[in-house]
């Protein structure tokens, strides 16, 4: 009878011992932040990207080439990267590329002539309407998964430096930032590789033969976080943009991802370019 009870009292503590540490797992998973909710938000992010890549693809098919990531438009006007992604994908007013587009910041086409992007399309006459939208090409993605925000919603107004306040950016899905009272996440940077060229030097940003020009979206960077005019962006330092998208393929010398196609940059979770946590379309990489 003596060795049953003390065999019996050995299940019961044990049986105390399984269910407290049962217990403390439970308390430990409810108590830490859950990674789920990081890790979807990150997929929903790698799949804008998918979405604007597939969109930048499909404008390469119609216009043959890529549109261009230059800091200024063909007149010399500050019109960024992250603009002319705008445009290319979804048009100056949303309702797709027009076909004879230089990408003017003014939205003219080459001559100065022809408005390409009327003000109020709608108040055109029947006939100038259906011409207009009949050289349209896209819209490339739907305007309800575009999160397309003018400047002046992400930055606030008299906060958008160069470029004007109506102007439209594709932001990225995290919404981290606000402005006027709606959250809308930063704008996604793009740039163009110019395949013609043979560096990648983070020595010398202003390297004539950069494959990449960080100047392509610089003026949009510095601009700062939203609504945190003391916060500055990492990425604003010229030479974090060559040494977090040098490519590791290449070990004997400096090239950057995606040397022949285009770079795409989200700003992360945290909202600042240039940190460990940016998602772009190929392998980001933090170095010091």
């Amino acid at each position: 009878m003596r060795q049953e009870s003390s065999s019996h009292g050995r299940g019961s503590v044990g049986e105390v011992l399984f269910v407290l540490v049962f217990v403390l797992i439970v308390a430990t998973l409810l108590i830490r932040p859950c990674p789920r909710r990081d890790y979807a938000r990150h997929v929903k992010q790698r799949a804008q990207l998918h979405s604007i890549k597939t969109a930048l693809e499909l404008h390469s098919n119609e216009f043959e080439g890529y549109p261009p990531s230059d800091a200024n438009d063909p007149l010399g006007v500050p019109y960024c990267g992250a603009l002319k992604l705008a445009e290319a994908v979804m048009g100056q007013d949303l309702l797709g590329a027009h076909c004879e587009s230089v990408f003017r910041g003014d939205g003219l086409d080459g001559a100065g002539v022809v408005t390409l992007y009327p003000n109020n399309i709608d108040a055109l006459d029947r006939a100038d309407r259906d011409t207009n939208l009949k050289a349209r090409r896209g819209p490339y993605l739907h305007a309800v998964n575009a999160n397309a925000y003018r400047l002046v919603e992400i930055y606030g107004k008299e906060n958008t430096g160069p470029f004007p306040e109506d102007a439209f950016v594709l932001c990225d899905t995290y919404g981290t930032k606000t402005a006027c009272g709606e959250r809308t996440g930063t704008p996604i940077l793009c740039y163009r590789a110019h395949a013609d060229r043979t560096a990648h030097d983070a020595n010398d940003p202003n390297n004539p033969e950069n494959i990449y020009d960080y100047r392509d979206n610089h003026a949009l960077v510095c601009l700062g976080v939203p609504g945190e005019p003391n916060v500055v962006h990492p990425l604003s330092d010229p030479r974090r943009f060559y040494m977090n998208t040098r490519s590791d393929k290449n070990r004997t010398e400096s090239k950057p991802y995606n040397a022949d196609s285009f770079l795409l940059i989200s700003a992360g979770e945290d909202g600042l370019y240039g940190t460990r946590d940016d998602i772009c379309n190929f392998e980001w990489k933090y170095r010091e």
